[in-house]
């Protein structure tokens, strides 16, 4: 178990580093290590003490956690479709993202012409960004009725009732960006 701990850190430490195109040398120097620590992180052979490996994620500007976590793959392609998503009537709401973040979601809307999505209200304290690629969004929140354009965005507080709507003759694309409020 250990050897795999290291063998984890050694892996996750020099992909971290190749991935930003510096040396060694630069790292080390970065994270204010000796360069022979850092060569020792690499091999596998080093037996970090906190300290060192907090200076590690800062260097890299990585959360600790990153730096023995299981490998992830450096590039996966998700086929259209694969993502999740809803159908609510004719409207079509799908993630644009494969992994949650936490206290974010990142949506893609497509609202064919002249339907409306009611949309239900956030968490107290939820903030919401609103952008339109393609046609008209017609969007109304906090009591105002907002035309967005290709290209405009309206923020609005997302804990409120909200609808969306496209009042064009066209399908209208969107993407929302919920930023809910922290849990306390």
């Amino acid at each position: 178990m250990t050897d795999d701990l290291a063998a984890r850190l050694a892996s996750n430490v020099r992909q971290l580093r190749q991935a930003r195109g510096l040396t060694q040398q630069q790292m080390a120097k970065l994270s204010r290590l000796p360069r022979a620590t850092w060569a020792n992180l690499e091999s596998g052979t080093a037996n970090p003490t906190l300290a060192v490996l907090h200076g590690v994620a800062v260097a890299l500007q990585v959360p600790l956690e990153e730096l023995v976590a299981k490998p992830r793959a450096e590039a996966k392609h998700y086929p259209k479709g694969s993502l999740p998503s809803r159908v609510r009537g004719t409207i079509s709401v799908s993630s644009l993202l494969p992994d949650s973040v936490p206290g974010m979601l990142l949506e893609r809307m497509q609202i064919p012409p002249g339907e409306r999505l009611v949309g239900v209200p956030h968490t107290p304290g939820t903030r919401e960004y609103l952008t339109c690629e393609v046609g008209v969004i017609e969007l109304v929140a906090s009591g105002e009725t907002f035309r967005i354009e290709p290209g405009d965005v309206v923020v609005f507080r997302g804990d409120q009732r909200h609808s969306y709507a496209n009042p064009g003759r066209e399908s209208a694309v969107g993407y929302s960006v919920v930023m809910l409020e922290p849990v306390r």
